[in-house]
């Protein structure tokens, strides 16, 4: 299984620094993976529903050490460029009377620029 995509929502928010969706063979995509940022680093966290008795459990996930290495590696390798790409918007866009105060961070770092609440396009919204 390759991953063939990852799209990052960057957010600040506390520990959360971004979501994820990544799609696998380029027929099956995760959304709502999150980027948090702890103790020891940046991290993700896996989609998860909260049961009646208050505990969490993953709704995806990877089963192999290995592909949870390379879903990890990716995320945060795109998470990383995300940043970068954000911070030379930063340095190189003239600040305007329209654009100054305006929070683009929740925009994907590729992909369609409108998405819904758990990040999927437009066509995906139904």
């Amino acid at each position: 299984m390759e991953i063939t995509d990852v799209r990052i929502f960057l957010r600040e928010d506390g520990m959360m620094k971004a979501f994820a969706a990544v799609t696998f063979d380029a027929s099956f995509v995760v959304h709502n993976i999150r980027v948090l940022e702890g103790q020891k680093g940046i991290f993700i966290s896996m989609p998860a529903k909260k049961k009646k008795d208050g505990k969490y459990r993953d709704v995806a996930h990877p089963i192999t050490t290995e592909m949870r290495h390379r879903l990890d590696n990716a995320v945060i390798e795109k998470y990383k460029q995300a940043l970068a790409k954000k911070a030379g918007e930063a340095r190189s866009a003239p600040v305007s009377a329209d654009t100054a105060g305006a929070d683009k961070s929740a925009q994907p770092l590729q992909g369609p620029a409108v998405s819904d609440s758990v990040g999927r396009p437009p066509e995906e919204q139904k």
